[in-house]
């Protein structure tokens, strides 16, 4: 037990209590005048120990055993899902919680790692070889379209968002043929223009259908991207006065609670999905800047410890949550300085959020046991 937790990243373990200073000092920023939300930033401390608790015993838990039982993990994360329409009201407009009192469960983000270990299982029965179109792309495209399905109905555009890019990040690495790649990119520029051209040519059409349906916020959300010029002032006030926000802090920042936009609350959720506005206001781009850097140190040391694994299977897990990181750092840094449409996506590690924070934790966790388990002779196939 004591070698397998000397196997762990320290440098990644010093990055994360970096973050979990980083996190607290941002959440304390973003409430403390705010009594509807006293004490985030000491429940960001409590989880923060509980994740760390969290990433002891993953690394502890031999990944192997759980690549085996992987199509367990995916049916349980997808009963979850289904239970989200039974149990829970709508809320804002979508079904995404289980809330027990004080306590909030989002199935969602538990199903990205569910999604990640079940296609490197998947992709892993061709131990290196190019995936074939039928029997290993489509089936992990099967596996991934029923969360996708099950979130977007919730619905929850950033988290199967996510989903998508996971997957085009394990197949990329997973030794998909360059022909495959080729179709896949032709599809997606294809559907992309197919979209913008049929929201565009019926804007009023799709405004009036997403609003009977209590849609109306995606309708805002993806028309203010498209045609930033048509939105109206609600639509497009978060992006706006955020990137008046962050532009405002200049080289080194207001100071430590002194960003006046987030003092007055003209930007929502700044302890959570803009708590990046936090950072560039009081901070400013010295601020921004050690955080990524941060960000980048540590997605490294993943990718390094990817490289050196002899367990091909190990490796699509580590690129898989890698992938997951990267995608959910840029867009929610890119909503916020106005190159990406808003959505629910929060900053890993950083945003106030026991679900996510321990999510993540998990992930590092099962990283750290796939570093502590590599034996070149005792690898499974």
């Amino acid at each position: 037990m004591l070698n397998r937790l000397k196997k762990m990243d320290w440098m990644m373990l010093t990055i994360l209590l970096m973050f979990m200073g980083i996190s607290t000092l941002l959440v304390r920023s973003a409430t403390y005048n705010n009594p509807s939300y006293a004490n985030h930033d000491l429940k960001t401390l409590v989880f923060y120990g509980i994740g760390f608790g969290v990433i002891i015993l993953a690394t502890l838990v031999d990944y192997r055993l759980i690549l085996k039982t992987w199509y367990v993990w995916y049916g349980l994360g997808i009963v979850l899902l289904m239970l989200i329409f039974v149990f829970v009201q709508k809320k804002n407009g979508a079904q995404s919680w289980f809330e027990f009192g004080d306590v909030s469960f989002q199935p969602a983000e538990v199903m990205k790692l569910f999604l990640i270990i079940a296609v490197a299982a998947i992709m892993g029965r061709r131990q290196g070889d190019s995936l074939r179109m039928r029997t290993d792309v489509m089936v992990v495209a099967a596996v991934a379209f029923v969360p996708f399905l099950l979130v977007m109905m919730q619905p929850d555009l950033g988290n199967a968002m996510i989903y998508v890019f996971i997957v085009l990040g394990m197949l990329w690495i997973g030794n998909v043929r360059y022909s495959y790649v080729t179709i896949g990119l032709i599809v997606v520029v294809g559907g992309t223009l197919l979209f913008v051209t049929l929201f565009t040519s019926y804007n009023s059409e799709i405004q009036s259908y997403l609003e009977s349906k209590k849609l109306g916020h995606w309708y805002e959300r993806i028309n203010t991207y498209i045609h930033p010029e048509e939105a109206s002032k609600d639509a497009s006030q978060q992006s706006r006065y955020a990137q008046i926000a962050i532009g405002s802090g200049g080289l080194s920042g207001d100071g430590y609670l002194q960003g006046e936009s987030k003092n007055r609350k003209f930007i929502p959720y700044t302890y959570s999905d803009s708590i990046f506005v936090v950072i560039g206001e009081e901070f400013g781009f010295q601020g921004a800047a050690v955080l990524l850097l941060l960000y980048f140190l540590f997605i490294y040391r993943m990718i390094l410890i990817a490289y050196q694994c002899y367990d091909l299977r190990g490796s699509f897990i580590i690129i898989g949550i890698a992938t997951m990181m990267v995608f959910q750092i840029f867009q929610n840094i890119g909503m916020m300085i106005g190159i990406m449409p808003i959505t629910g996506i929060t900053l890993p590690f950083i945003s106030y959020g026991g679900t996510s924070l321990l999510l993540n934790m998990m992930c590092i966790g099962l990283v750290f046991s796939i570093r502590a388990h590599q034996d070149k002779y005792q690898v499974e196939n």
